[in-house]
Parts: structure tokens; C-alpha cells; sequence
């Protein structure tokens, strides 16, 4: 217990990195925090009632942060290809070098991927397991990268038309899911055992077998 105790104090530590009062570089924590997700969610997660479920505030709250964005030109919006009467938050260029400048966790990005790749994934894994019993406990759901969820499925070649890079299927929206997109967040995630090998798809994507044995189950 004391080891333990120890850990989620350092944990709590580090969180001070990117809580603050204030703003920095003209936005609030919650700000950089919403930026930071729209940025890495999939084109189903990117929109106002998911950011305000991750984020955890109110729709009217999630709303404002929108509007704060937008009046930096750091977000758009756009209409959803899947339906039509609701729009998609799409991260600007403009917010993509703020991310990349001014994003207060870049510090700790930097510490982090110093430790070097295999401690890198051990406490991403260590987190993430964390971050399950605590689902577990209190029965909710954290967002989590798509290609670990339930509903990817693999395509069968030639099934469909959609886009044409796709390879995978989301089951929960009935749609094509490109490789690319499986390594995106969703709040609509779903953990589970059985899903599909991507290791393979992965190293052909990027020409170097065995590199990324990390996604393997």
C-alpha cells in the first residue's frame, strides 16, 4: 500500500503540469484539454456532446470551449459524412502548430519518451490497466484507442465501397475505418480480447516487419 500511495502521489505531481489556474498561451486548462482531444479523436468522437462527455462538463459548457476555439481559428466545423444534420470538429492547421508550440504537456511528452520505447510502453500499459479497475469501480467508460474496442472488425476484401484505404469496419456505426483511424481515440470504446490482428496491416502500412510488436495481443 505505501508503494502504491507513493505512485499515484508522483502521479498527482505530474498532473500539476497541465491543471493551472489562469491560461497559458491564451487558453484555459480545459481548453488545451478539449483541443488536445479533438485533435486525436475519430471522426465519430468529434463532436459536441462526445467532447463534453470526455472532458466532463456540461453540453452548454463544451459549447463555449467550442466558440473559444473557433474565434482562434484553431477549429472548424464541418458537416458529418455519416449524417448529415450534425457537424464534426476538425482541428485546424493553425491549431495543430499551437499543439505542437505551446501544448502544456509537450514537457512531459518529452520526459516520458526520454525513458526510451519499452518503459515508454510499460507505463502506457501500466496506465491503461489503472484506468480499467477504475472504470471497473465507478462503472464508466474512458475514451481508448479504436483499434482495442469490440466493434473493430476486419473487412472482408472487396465488402462495400466506402473509402478506399479502409480496412477495418466499426460494427457500433456500420462504418469503413481506415488503418490510420485505428490508432485514434474514441468515445465510444469498447474494450475486449477478441479483435482483430492489425500487426500486419501495420508493417506493411509502414514497410518495416516487427516494429510495431507493441499492437499485438
Amino acid at each position: 500500500m505505501p508503494l502504491a500511495r507513493e505512485a499515484v502521489e508522483l502521479l498527482v505531481q505530474a498532473a500539476r503540469a497541465w491543471y493551472f489556474e489562469g491560461n497559458q498561451h491564451g487558453l484555459r486548462d480545459r481548453e488545451w484539454m478539449a483541443l488536445r482531444f479533438l485533435h486525436r479523436a475519430n471522426r465519430f468522437s468529434r463532436t459536441p456532446s462526445a467532447l463534453a462527455g470526455f472532458i466532463g462538463a456540461t453540453r452548454a459548457t463544451a459549447s463555449q470551449i467550442v466558440k473559444t476555439l473557433e474565434a482562434k481559428s484553431f477549429l472548424v466545423r464541418k458537416p458529418s459524412h455519416e449524417d448529415k444534420r450534425s457537424v464534426v470538429l476538425h482541428v485546424t492547421a493553425q491549431g495543430e502548430k499551437c499543439l505542437s508550440q505551446h501544448d502544456p504537456i509537450n514537457h512531459v511528452v518529452n520526459a516520458v519518451t526520454s525513458l526510451g520505447t519499452d518503459e515508454c510502453v510499460r507505463l502506457r500499459d501500466s496506465l491503461r490497466e489503472i484506468l480499467n479497475h477504475l472504470d471497473a469501480a465507478h462503472q464508466r467508460l474512458d475514451a481508448s484507442i479504436c483499434r482495442d474496442c469490440m466493434f473493430l472488425a476486419e473487412r472482408s476484401p472487396g465488402a462495400g465501397k466506402g473509402r478506399a484505404s479502409a480496412e477495418f469496419m466499426c460494427r457500433l456505426y456500420r462504418a469503413p475505418v481506415s488503418l490510420e483511424e485505428t490508432e485514434l481515440l474514441c468515445t465510444s470504446f469498447e474494450r475486449t480480447r477478441d479483435r482483430p490482428k492489425i500487426e500486419g496491416h501495420l508493417d506493411r502500412a509502414h514497410g518495416e516487419p516487427g516494429m510495431r510488436r507493441e499492437f499485438a495481443a
